[in-house]
């Protein structure tokens, strides 16, 4: 499958190497458009990828076209391309916030009905194969598409399907939050310096242990307050630290945080 991204931002580029990390797509499969016409070579060349000139050279060149500009550049982007995505050898995969199923047919009016359209939200992750790809629960992918689809995507991400008016708060659970997590991790290893820890030791340390958590809560199903509650011996070491976190309303800020993202 040839996937071609208009657009190659972080986004973009993350899972581009994802792909060919995990050896999903050869790196002479991926095309790129982007605005800054020599930094998208030199981002391209990381995955062994083509850089083209525009929009429509990248329609012509993919199977799986992955939109990755701004939400509010996709009008002008897309609109005038609607006849070149109807297509049934082409899928369109969205990345842009606000931009669902519906919106997509409203912007290609009659054209739509002969557009194969995914709508997703992603995660930085995917670079290492350890994403999260959120998908809206309504496509107009064809069954082999869709398959084609999640042979690709399952290589670097969980795939989660969402109904629409849920896709908001799913983007900001695994599209924002590794921002927070991010800062956690950071704060831990600064912890681990002002006790004598090396800072790559600690980052380390911190990084895997993240990355281990999330793992065991995926394998075992088990609720994430029994998981903390079995590391929680009573009068232990842990508990403390626990209950210091509940005193620094540690759980309402990271719940005040995702308010101030659906919200604002």
């Amino acid at each position: 499958m040839k996937v071609g991204f208009i657009g190659y931002g972080n986004m973009a580029q993350a899972i581009a190497q994802g792909l060919t990390r995990a050896h999903a797509v050869d790196g002479n499969d991926i095309v790129a458009c982007a605005a800054h016409f020599d930094k998208l070579e030199r981002n391209i060349a990381a995955v062994g990828g083509t850089a083209m000139h525009t929009p429509q050279e990248v329609v012509a060149a993919a199977d799986m076209v992955v939109v990755a500009i701004k939400p509010y550049q996709v009008e002008d982007v897309l609109a005038p391309m609607a006849g070149a995505l109807a297509d049934d050898s082409k899928m369109l995969v969205s990345l842009a916030a606000g931009w669902d199923l519906a919106r997509y047919q409203t912007l290609f009016g009659g054209a739509a009905t002969g557009i194969h359209i995914q709508c997703t939200i992603p995660n930085t992750p995917m670079a290492v194969a350890q994403g999260v790809l959120i998908c809206e629960n309504v496509n107009t992918l064809t069954p082999s598409q869709c398959q084609g689809f999640v042979d690709l995507f399952s290589r670097i991400s969980l795939i989660e399907e969402v109904d629409t008016a849920h896709m908001g708060i799913a983007m900001c659970i695994a599209g924002c939050a590794p921002a927070f997590t991010d800062m956690y991790l950071e704060a831990l290893g600064d912890a681990g310096v002002k006790y004598g820890l090396q800072r790559a030791t600690a980052y380390r340390l911190a990084a895997k242990m993240i990355e281990g958590v999330g793992a065991l809560c995926l394998d075992s199903g088990v609720h994430p307050g029994a998981m903390k509650d079995a590391v929680c011996s009573p009068g232990g070491t842990t508990i403390k630290g626990v209950a210091e976190l509940e005193n620094r309303a540690f759980r309402g800020a990271v719940i005040s945080a995702v308010d101030a993202i659906e919200q604002g």
